[in-house]
């Protein structure tokens, strides 16, 4: 099957954005493809003819951010530390398929964090500020883990300015506390209202006293069992 035949297929998905930094409403899917996963603006797919890439579609009010996406890939080149992009269509980027469980993934499903995987994401942030970009938005979902390492995926906001310490905050949780819950199952609830405090309280958010409060929460949930 060819380009453009893969490429029609891909244009059956139907979805739109939400506001409020809502997930996608997905409102039609084609039995054909396979959904690896969806955010804000965009859902990514595959089809099972181009195994080692994934498409990224846009929603129709956010195509503007394609331009800005493909830039950054392009700047980035072929890193070990991101997913590549192969090239672009009027509403998709064509990517790289990037196997392995998110850190998210590994913290609900227990699956040990080594701290090589903390040192590739802060290498590709200096690799990535190197060459001009502002890496932000990096969080649980935003890093896989691939055979100890890290890979770092959704690149879409590296040409806005600021810091959003959303990193930072994760790599200071890791060493202050993943060594009392390394191993664990973390409960996805726990994890949203961790976000969720973020999101609320950006200016004054601590991770050493939210942590204490959580790790002592979760440790009461596990007594309970």
């Amino acid at each position: 099957m060819n380009l453009h035949t893969i490429t029609g297929t891909i244009g059956q998905v139907k979805f739109h954005a939400n506001p409020n930094n809502q997930l996608v409403t997905i409102e039609k899917f084609p039995s054909e493809l396979k959904l690896i996963g969806f955010g804000t603006d965009a859902v990514v797919v595959q089809h099972p003819d181009l195994p080692d890439k994934v498409f990224k579609i846009f929603a129709d009010d956010r195509l503007h951010k394609i331009d800005q996406e493909f830039k950054v890939y392009q700047t980035l080149g072929n890193s070990p530390y991101f997913a590549r992009c192969y090239g672009r269509g009027k509403n998709y980027l064509l990517l790289s398929y990037e196997q392995g469980p998110t850190l998210y993934e590994c913290l609900r499903e227990g699956i040990e964090i080594p701290e090589q995987a903390i040192l590739d994401v802060e290498k590709g942030r200096e690799e990535a500020r190197q060459k001009g970009l502002n890496p932000r938005d990096i969080h649980l979902k935003n890093v896989i883990l691939q055979q100890g390492h890290a890979k770092l995926l959704d690149v879409s906001e590296y040409l806005k300015p600021g810091n959003d310490k959303r990193w930072d905050y994760l790599k200071e949780g890791y060493y202050e506390y993943y060594p009392l819950i390394r191993g664990r199952k973390i409960p996805a609830w726990i994890m949203e209202s961790v976000k969720m405090i973020y999101n609320q309280n950006q200016s004054s958010f601590s991770v050493r006293e939210l942590g204490r409060k959580f790790v002592k929460l979760l440790g009461n949930s596990q007594s309970k069992r």
